[in-house]
């Protein structure tokens, strides 16, 4: 279950804020990329041998190019740091298919963008989805300074500067009250897009659910934070295949993807976090104890699929759809 792969060249660079590089690609075949919906992500993998996931920032309907944006962190365990600082025009790189677990709803009366500083990359495609179908928008983009806003030039001339309102400088103990703002007028129907620091998007959640319903309000998380067990865990159950009816043990220090793996079945894996949604599997039965962070709140109720690089079983065997 191996992901398809493009090897891409780099066209582009530019310096979109402190710290923030934009990389616009082509495909080195010559052929255009295939359609994808706002929101996606890829799979970047650089000269570094590092893998890691990138929302697509550009025009969906441009399918000559494809545009994603690093920031490069100060932490940087060579992902980040490789991009920025051993590539250029005319390096080579490998990416994986668009993958969405992000996705404008379209029967949405409004939509409400809410994005703090890299977070803007996933809402910056969407804006431009929504331009393009004269649907009603407003992108509310969070940064430190003017110097740390990526894309500020594009956002603030036409199409988006109608759309776009800026807020710099938003201390933590006043941003309930900026998000209250943002929110007021906000219909029954509306949507809510958010991406940013997880700590900012737990702020929006909070605040957009006193007045939407859950279902309403949507996040794309770039990195997971750590999960504890639940009483209803299982250290150890079994995961069969609904094909042949193969059964492995699951022990408490193996993954669900490396139990898998020991008896052959190779599911495909990129963040190994849970962010992602690479190795997500459907649950044909079972009840999965969901310890992802990119599932939405229907899909964890419904136990209809499990991310399996992180998630364990609650019940003793879980059939997968394998």
């Amino acid at each position: 279950m191996q992901a398809q792969t493009f090897k891409v060249r780099v066209d582009a660079l530019r310096e979109e804020a402190r710290g923030v590089r934009s990389f616009s690609i082509s495909r080195l075949d010559g052929l255009p990329f295939d359609a994808y919906e706002p929101g996606a992500h890829i799979d970047v993998t650089g000269p570094s041998g590092i893998t890691r996931q990138y929302s697509l920032c550009g025009d969906p309907a441009c399918r000559d190019s494809h545009v994603f944006a690093v920031k490069k962190e100060e932490q940087s365990r060579g992902g980040s740091r490789s991009l920025h600082d051993e590539v250029g025009i005319g390096s080579e790189l490998s990416i994986g298919a668009p993958r969405n677990l992000f996705r404008l709803e379209e029967g949405a009366s409004e939509h409400i963008l809410i994005g703090a500083g890299i977070g803007i990359t996933p809402l910056l495609s969407m804006a431009y989805r929504l331009v393009a179908i004269d649907a009603p928008f407003t992108l509310h983009y969070f940064a430190r300074s003017e110097a740390h806003a990526a894309f500020l030039p594009l956002l603030a001339r036409a199409p988006f500067a109608q759309h776009v309102k800026l807020h710099f400088g938003v201390e933590r103990d006043v941003l309930t009250d900026a998000l209250d703002a943002c929110l007021c007028d906000a219909d029954g129907n509306a949507h809510v897009y958010t991406c940013g620091p997880a700590p900012f998007m737990d702020a929006v959640v909070d605040t957009a659910q006193k007045r939407l319903p859950a279902g309403a309000i949507h996040l794309e998380r770039f990195k997971a934070e750590p999960q504890a067990p639940t009483d209803t865990s299982l250290d150890t159950f079994d995961v069969q295949l609904a094909s042949t009816g193969q059964t492995v043990r699951v022990d408490a220090s193996t993954s669900i993807v490396d139990a898998l793996a020991s008896i052959g079945i190779e599911v495909d894996t990129s963040c190994g976090e849970g962010v992602c949604g690479t190795c997500m599997v459907d649950v044909v039965s079972g009840e999965p104890e969901h310890r992802d962070h990119c599932l939405s709140k229907a899909e964890r109720a419904s136990n209809s699929v499990i991310c399996c690089c992180v998630s364990r079983s609650r019940s003793p065997v879980l059939v997968l759809d394998l």
